[in-house]
């Protein structure tokens, strides 16, 4: 035992294959890294005489410094609602009615960029707490676009932020709605530029505008629908010459990028278009003034001509839902038609039996579906809702399916139309160019 302890006190038992542990550093005399090239504390010995062996790691001290103190706030971060965890104040927080969101997100930066998420508004959609919203394009008397928000739940006109300036004169412009919450503003006319290609988008979720890739062709005054998720546009004008397009092109919010289609068969202005069962109708001026009609099948990129009874018949607006194509009969959008497959012809479905008027304010200028129900929406910003989910109800005979809600300028429709009267029809008056459902 003697003997063993001695060979533990040799100085050459490190050379015999027995570790000893290596003191710690007692001062900043370490020179693990007194060279670059040398992988070892032992290789540094044989340069720097006299230096003591360090087990300090091979790390930056200060490296994780800023992701440490992003740990520390995120400790420190107040919960959502005080007393409950965040997944609960989340469930909380979807139900709070969409005319809120605005003032809730001012309450902190935390819940400001809960209700820019798309993880919340999904699991609003999840909980059947998502809300639909009319939006509405409007020009006033002076040419000017303005925008309005109706929520149908406390039937009142919601603030919206302003409308991109490239947009605010224009003309002949197209818009729709991309994945339930993205409004989508294109082309069009700027009064002193000229034609445009620009692209725009609303987010309902985020409150704000966002610029998206330019259409390939500058156009104006063309057709637009929206096709499994993807934004058609076809004929038009271009330039400044007034003749009319034979172009199409789509554009796929996945890859953000616009590509031509199948040219039309003729060139045309449309002033009307539907999507049906799967297939985009399109009716509207050559260019010697003559009236054209063409139908777009997406799964073949083919166009072709039609002049059926639905053609004949066929007025603006019109909408397609649950499988049937309703139109308007009257200027106030007080009869309804339906077009009927078989005999290839509009027949008449329902009359609300109170008609309005025939005055341009209370000309209903787009048919749009809300919550599952036809939305009549007129230039004096008044709305009807008329109920045909259920096929066994005899609507002709159920005049108490409409409601109407009195929107702005409703309560001055006697004045509107006592103007128009003396003004004459042939004046510039304030109209809806556009009306879209956005979901949030």
């Amino acid at each position: 035992m003697a003997q063993l302890s001695e060979r533990q006190r040799s100085p050459n038992v490190q050379q015999r294959g027995f570790r000893v542990q290596a003191p710690l550093v007692e001062s900043v005399s370490c020179y693990c890294k007194v060279d670059a090239g040398l992988k070892t504390v032992a290789g540094a010995r044989k340069f720097v005489p006299g230096s003591k062996i360090c087990i300090q790691p091979d790390i930056n001290p200060h490296a994780h410094k800023s992701k440490n103190r992003r740990h520390e706030r995120t400790r420190v971060q107040p919960p959502l609602l005080p007393g409950l965890p965040d997944d609960l104040a989340i469930i909380c927080l979807t139900r709070v009615p969409r005319a809120d969101h605005n003032r809730l997100r001012l309450v902190s930066k935390r819940w400001s960029h809960l209700l820019s998420n798309n993880y919340f508004y999904n699991l609003r959609k999840t909980l059947g707490m998502a809300e639909e919203w009319v939006y509405v394009f409007k020009r006033d008397r002076d040419g000017r676009i303005t925008w309005h928000a109706f929520d149908p739940i406390y039937q009142t006109w919601q603030p919206l932020p302003p409308i991109p300036m490239e947009y605010s004169d224009a003309l002949g412009f197209g818009c729709a709605v991309l994945s339930g919450c993205n409004l989508y503003l294109f082309g069009g006319k700027d009064p002193l530029r000229g034609p445009m290609s620009r692209t725009v988008f609303y987010n309902a979720r985020t409150n704000r505008w966002h610029k998206a890739p330019d259409m390939l062709r500058k156009r104006h005054f063309f057709g637009s629908c929206v096709i499994n998720n993807c934004l058609y546009v076809a004929g038009g004008e271009c330039e400044r010459a007034h003749r009319a397009l034979r172009s199409a092109e789509f554009y796929d919010p996945n890859r953000r990028r616009w590509s031509f289609i199948s040219d039309m068969n003729t060139a045309m202005v449309p002033f009307i278009g539907v999507v049906h069962n799967g297939k985009w109708f399109l009716k509207g001026l050559g260019d010697h003034r003559e009236v054209l009609s063409e139908e777009y099948r997406p799964e073949t990129n083919t166009w072709m001509s039609i002049t059926d009874g639905m053609i004949a018949g066929w007025r603006n607006p019109s909408i397609s839902m649950n499988g049937n194509l309703y139109a308007l009969d009257c200027r106030d959008g007080c009869k309804i038609r339906v077009y009927e497959e078989d005999t290839r012809s509009w027949k008449r479905f329902i009359d609300s039996k109170v008609h309005l008027g025939s005055s341009p304010a209370l000309e209903a200028a787009a048919l749009v579906n809300l919550n599952g129900k036809l939305c009549i929406i007129r230039n004096n910003m008044s709305i009807s809702l008329v109920d045909v989910s259920s096929p066994d109800r005899h609507i002709e005979s159920n005049p108490h399916l409409w409601e109407n809600f009195a929107g702005k300028g409703h309560i001055k429709t006697m004045f509107t139309n006592l103007w128009s009267s003396i003004s004459g029809r042939n004046g510039q008056k304030s109209h809806i160019v556009h009306c879209q459902v956005l979901v949030a």
